[in-house]
């Protein structure tokens, strides 16, 4: 992967990473937590997305190859 994209990546997952956390702490994820135990569908997709997208950011720009 391109050196550019890989810190494309990994800037759009730490930005759905940051999405996702405020997600999982707003009042209605708070309130369907109360209610069924579980944060909401939103909030998990914004978390495990942005897991992803700084894992294959962070792995392109560490494991590059050299021309």
């Amino acid at each position: 992967m391109p050196k550019i994209l890989s810190i494309a990546v990994l800037i759009v997952g730490v930005i759905l990473l940051v999405y996702g956390l405020n997600a999982a702490g707003s009042v209605s994820s708070s309130v369907t937590n109360a209610v069924s135990g579980t944060p909401t569908d939103k909030s998990i997709w914004l978390i495990v997305l942005g897991i992803v997208g700084v894992v294959s950011g962070g792995a392109g720009l560490i494991l590059r190859r050299s021309p």
